[in-house]
């Protein structure tokens, strides 16, 4: 089960996690949305074969599972925890993963790319999810003909990808800077960097939660991208930390107690609520306002609808609601 929510300390109650990608794909075969059944099943053998039967330590830890032996709800659940993108759970015939038991490393095969590798850490440890990534490129690139053009670099199915094909990430809490987010989105977006919501592109920033993430991978190192990406996720805590070092601590006390309350002893509790509340009870703990037994960010990703129902089995919306307000009082 993933590491990065359930960490028994976070690292930081601001920078919740890291994510690097890394885009590749195989000379000579058309790009996953052009692929036939056999197309899929020879990258699926290729990457397979090159990482899963190779003496790197990395890759013994790694495991090869088809997406047709992924039942729905876990399908779905592993998009709930960060682990492969809605996209791929939907489209998973002919797909597979290359995936660690933490489930740090994944590797989709045939999502946009034939080969998307991705690391993922709680708190922001971007050199040390580089290198992981970095060393399984290494595997595929040293066994595959990787399509890499000279001048450009790496050539991918979106024209936005083409060059690194990085996409390096950090996911933060900013619930005091968010009023004002779309200045800093100008900042950011200037800088040559995009933010979005909790899910990635095309989603809204549920529980205060903001993606930050790297837009140009051509004509820019990957250590530059990753670099520069620091430099403006410092900028984003800095502003958040002043934010919270000006806020009224009364003001705070009763923002955080009341959300708390409500969570602790709701027995009806929608996801929307609880994303509405959780954010609160985030902020409480960073702050030293409230005490909790679990990280608020592991209750937050435990209680969403597929991750409940791979716990607890296929049930309706509103048993979701009793089931999910159940846990949550349990865990407070």
């Amino acid at each position: 089960m993933s590491c990065w929510f359930n960490p028994y300390k976070p690292q930081s109650t601001i920078a919740i996690s890291t994510r690097i990608r890394l885009a590749r794909n195989i000379m000579g075969i058309p790009f996953p949305s052009r692929m036939s059944p056999e197309q899929f099943k020879t990258v699926n053998d290729l990457v397979r074969s090159a990482i899963c039967d190779c003496e790197e330590p990395i890759a013994k830890n790694l495991k090869y599972i088809s997406m047709n032996d992924i039942p729905q709800i876990e399908r779905f659940a592993m998009v709930e925890r960060h682990i492969i993108s809605k996209n791929f759970a939907s489209n998973y015939q002919n797909r597979a993963i290359i995936i660690s038991e933490d489930e740090s490393i994944c590797v989709m095969l045939g999502e946009e790319d034939h080969i998307r590798i991705q690391v993922l850490f709680d708190g922001m440890q971007l050199e040390r999810a580089y290198n992981i990534a970095n060393s399984i490129d290494k595997i595929l690139c040293n066994r595959l003909n990787i399509a890499f053009d000279s001048r450009i670099g790496f050539l991918t199915a979106c024209p936005t990808n083409v060059g690194t094909g990085l996409r390096a990430s950090v996911m933060l809490h900013l619930p005091m800077i968010g009023d004002n987010m779309k200045n800093f989105s100008n900042i950011i977006n200037q800088n040559g960097f995009t933010i979005r919501g909790m899910y990635g592109e095309g989603t809204k920033a549920l529980a205060s939660l903001y993606q930050i993430s790297n837009q140009k991978t051509l004509g820019m190192s990957e250590n530059d991208a990753i670099k520069n990406l620091k430099i403006i996720t410092q900028k984003a805590l800095e502003k958040e930390n002043t934010a919270r070092r000006g806020i009224n601590k009364l003001w705070l006390e009763d923002k955080v107690m009341r959300s708390y309350g409500v969570l602790k002893n709701a027995r009806l509790l929608t996801s929307e609520e609880l994303l509405s509340r959780i954010s609160d009870v985030i902020l409480g703990v960073g702050m030293g306002v409230v005490e909790s037994k679990i990280w608020p960010i592991e209750l937050l990703v435990n209680t969403q609808p597929n991750m409940l129902m791979k716990k607890l089995g296929e049930m309706s919306p509103k048993s979701r609601d009793i089931e999910r307000a159940n846990m949550v009082r349990d865990l407070l």
